[in-house]
């Protein structure tokens, strides 16, 4: 696989899992917490690194596509974090989740809803949509890393 069609592969599924949570949120109603909408940052970045490694020379377009594996080991730590807050092993680390407010700041537009709430996408499925994210990081984060690894022993 060349490094344009890895750009856009990778650019395609970033977009492609933002597609899913934003249909799931608009269109099924499913109210995103405050670690939902965290966990979407990585993505909105591995689309724009994705696109740039269509556009760059070979090497440059494999440290996007590098950075792109850096941003969703990013999204592997929050998504796990969501998954822990979900569980109970732990609280979570944004004050929004917990239902406190800043003192000064305006109200959000949306009710926050807990994050330690799990939101089932499909209906009989024992899996959260943060136990979902946290699985489609880990196997993107290989395939990623996987790729760039043998693409660069191949260059050197």
């Amino acid at each position: 696989m060349n490094h344009r069609l890895a750009g856009a592969a990778t650019a395609l599924v970033a977009l492609a899992a933002l597609g899913i949570v934003y249909f799931a949120q608009y269109r099924l109603l499913l109210t995103p917490c405050e670690l939902c909408l965290w966990e979407r940052w990585p993505y909105r970045i591995v689309v724009v690194l994705g696109v740039l490694a269509v556009l760059l020379p070979r090497r440059a377009a494999l440290v996007a596509l590098g950075l792109a594996a850096l941003a969703m080991l990013g999204d592997i730590g929050i998504a796990g974090v969501h998954v822990g807050v979900e569980f109970g092993w732990w609280a979570s680390p944004l004050p929004e989740c917990n239902g406190e407010l800043t003192p000064g700041a305006p109200l959000p537009m949306f009710p926050a809803i807990p994050c330690d709430r799990p939101v089932y996408l499909v209906h009989g499925l024992p899996l959260s949509m943060a136990h979902m994210a946290l699985c489609a990081a880990l196997a993107f984060t290989i395939l990623l890393t996987a790729y760039v690894w043998r693409a660069a022993r191949r260059d050197s």
